[in-house]
């Protein structure tokens, strides 16, 4: 089993806005003295694992849940008569089920969130009648997100079931929550922290950079106006407004230990797999959302390099160090300066990993060969 797989992915996005700093202009990095678009990290990971293609690939069981409401959904499932799913899913109440009164499922709630990390601070006595209902909600919610597997909510939908029976809030055995073999693949890849119980951490198995574009770009202003449709008196706008897009063609290195991935996953090979191939087509298929309203930029990658062995993994963003300039085919320049690289860089470092590629410029290759390769 070759223990490393890297992919190299070149990706171009029309005018966007894929991914915003706190001013809401797409975010920049200067490399090679030049400022490039960037999409972090973060954003791509939760746009595939949210993805209709991780999520068809693997099933609700092995794809976790990132919140800091458990407790609040707790709380909510016992005052007003709902499953946790029900909660969970923002359902109202259908009466079928028993209630508990508020001070007794707040203190359920708080109890299990607690679980999982550092709570709010609960409202003041002398708090605003009319905002401590939601003071009260806020003060079960955990500071930090918690990623909770399909295992784990079972766990804690069952506890709220036996807590409902017996009008009781949970004893400590009742509270172990937490699950060591967890099979959800996301938390697998991706790893997760628990400052309040870190023997639950999971080390990501995926590393993924921030994408870039393989060239300068500038930012630019766009500046719009939106038409009242009931004003006959007045010929101005109704609203005014600037929104900074860019436009480029992106790299994006990602690399997956499967060794750890394994692990992570309970020795479990076959849904390791599905996992390597359901993150290797959204990787290659899954925009970000950002302002995709306003710009409709989702795309999917242009060419893909995958690599595969037990060589220490390398990212190539240095093929890009010296911008392209864009003169002719970018594109094809991108994917030539990719490829020379690779084959410098294995032949000084004496490497030879296996490789597959697909271009969909020039029809070679398919996604699914590619999936195939990576996850085998």
């Amino acid at each position: 089993m070759s223990k490393f797989i890297q992919l190299h992915i070149l990706t171009s996005y029309p005018a966007s806005n894929l991914n915003r700093d706190d001013f809401g202009r797409p975010k920049t990095v200067t490399m090679g003295n030049a400022t490039r678009m960037r999409v972090s990290s973060q954003s791509l990971k939760r746009a595939w694992r949210t993805s209709d293609i991780f999520k068809g690939a693997l099933g609700g069981e092995h794809v976790g849940t990132r919140t800091k409401e458990m407790g609040r959904n707790v709380f909510l499932a016992l005052n007003l008569g709902l499953t946790l799913a029900e909660a969970i899913e923002g359902k109202k109440a259908s009466g079928e089920l028993p209630t508990l009164k508020e001070k007794t499922a707040c203190e359920i709630g708080r109890a299990v969130g607690g679980v999982f990390g550092k709570l709010k601070p609960e409202p003041k006595k002398d708090a605003d009648p009319g905002k401590t209902r939601e003071a009260l909600l806020e003060s079960m919610e955990i500071e930090q997100l918690a990623h909770f597997s399909a295992e784990e909510i079972a766990g804690i939908g069952a506890l709220v079931e036996s807590c409902r029976a017996s009008g009781k809030a949970p004893v400590k055995e009742e509270l172990e929550l937490l699950r060591g073999g967890n099979k959800a693949a996301d938390i697998a890849m991706f790893g997760r922290m628990i400052a309040a119980n870190t023997r639950y951490n999971v080390e990501a198995a995926a590393q993924v950079a921030h994408a870039m574009t393989v060239h300068k770009v500038d930012i630019e202003d766009d500046f719009y106006t939106a038409v009242d449709d009931l004003n006959r008196d007045d010929a101005g706008a109704g609203h005014m407004g600037v929104t900074e897009f860019g436009a480029g063609l992106f790299y994006l290195y990602l690399c997956l230990d499967r060794e750890l991935l394994v692990k992570n996953l309970q020795g479990d090979e076959a849904l390791a797999k599905k996992a390597v191939a359901a993150l290797t087509e959204a990787a290659c298929m899954v925009s970000p959302t950002g302002k995709q309203n306003s710009f409709a930029s989702r795309a999917f990658a242009s060419f893909v390099l995958a690599e595969k062995g037990d060589e220490q993994p390398r990212n190539l963003s240095v093929a890009f160090l010296q911008g392209l300039d864009g003169k002719g085919d970018l594109l094809g320049g991108a994917v030539e300066a990719l490829r020379q690289t690779k084959a410098n860089m294995d032949k000084v470092y004496g490497q030879n990993p296996a490789e597959a590629s697909f271009n969909a410029m020039t029809g070679d290759g398919s996604i699914k060969e590619l999936a195939a390769f990576a996850a085998e």
